[in-house]
């Protein structure tokens, strides 16, 4: 993928307004929109605005909503061969984005599990549902970053572009976040178990970087992002149990709002989350939920969502 010229970079001044950002290294002034906060439900249902939170997920593969164990995910000569699919739904990704809306559930993540025209007309038209209120991930890069911004996701996910030879590439970081302003920018961490230590892993979760989560690299990446998105790939899609261990590293170390995903299977897992997490890491449920053919209600665990709001004494919109 290219890099953007300054001229990009400036232009950028016809979107937002504010003062230059000190993350942006190019010589000309760069402007974008100030911090924001998080997106709140138009619905009746109360939007949790502080405290652990579930947040949704719409998954597309081929423009179909999918419940896929990611670690079977593969290149488009070998993946037919290769992927397990857990679920595929009959309701469309805008659906799905319209449930969460009418039930206050901001925050959530779309993620197109591939570059093809069907899976990115489908994310499209979830985030038209849910205008503010989901996030995107997939082949985001400087060049793209800003059109999924003005159809409506609150914020972009991105991973294998600012990795390079294993390491972190500050200067794509830098430039994303020069983009599409440090508020609007979710860095997944996703990350596998390598000896005693998780290392994020890239391009699909197939390609281990040498980049490993621990307090220093939480503070360094966390100037540049708005969030940390982490899925246990070890656990993920298998519904097995969660990555208790991942789970208290986060909590312990991220100085920013964490999501985590990976192995929830029962309400008690959510339990199992709050305490490990120190009560900081919000959580996602994939194909445990009997919305992606699970066994885990979706309302109890909406349910559990108002719930924690309620315990934590959360500052509540209506």
């Amino acid at each position: 993928m290219s890099i953007l010229h300054n001229s990009r970079c400036s232009s950028l001044s016809k979107h937002f307004s504010g003062e230059s950002s000190t993350l942006c290294s190019f010589p000309r002034k760069v402007i974008y929109v100030d911090a924001f906060p998080r997106p709140i439900s138009s619905s009746g249902r109360v939007s949790v605005q502080c405290g652990i939170r579930f947040r949704p997920c719409i998954d597309i593969h081929k423009g179909k909503v999918k419940q896929i164990v990611g670690s079977t995910l593969g290149d488009s000569k070998t993946e037919d061969s290769t992927l397990i699919t857990n679920y595929e739904s009959d309701l469309t990704a805008a659906e799905y984005a319209k449930m969460y809306k009418n039930d206050g559930l901001p925050g959530g993540h779309v993620i197109m599990l591939g570059a093809d025209p069907l899976s990115k007309s489908a994310a499209m038209e979830a985030l038209h549902a849910f205008p503010g209120g989901l996030q995107i991930g997939g082949g985001i890069c400087p060049n793209n970053a800003l059109s999924y911004i003005d159809e409506g996701a609150s914020h972009v996910i991105v991973t294998s572009y600012v990795f390079s030879g294993g390491q972190v590439d500050f200067e794509r970081l830098k430039e994303l976040a020069c983009v599409v302003g440090k508020q609007r920018l979710v860095l997944d961490l996703s990350c596998r178990k390598k000896g005693d230590r998780y290392a994020v892993v890239t391009d699909r979760w197939q390609k281990f970087t040498d980049v490993f989560l621990d307090q220093k690299v939480l503070d360094s990446l966390a100037n540049y992002a708005d969030e940390f998105l982490v899925h246990g790939v070890d656990v993920e899609g298998k519904k097995l149990g969660i990555d208790e261990e991942l789970v208290t590293l986060l909590g312990r170390f991220s100085p920013i709002p964490v999501t985590y995903a990976g192995g929830v299977t029962t309400m008690a897992d959510l339990q199992t989350i709050k305490i490990a997490g120190f009560g900081k890491i919000d959580v996602t449920v994939g194909s445990a939920l009997d919305i992606f053919g699970g066994n885990l209600l979706y309302k109890d665990v909406v349910s559990w969502h108002y719930q924690e709001a309620l315990d934590t004494s959360c500052v509540s919109t209506s």
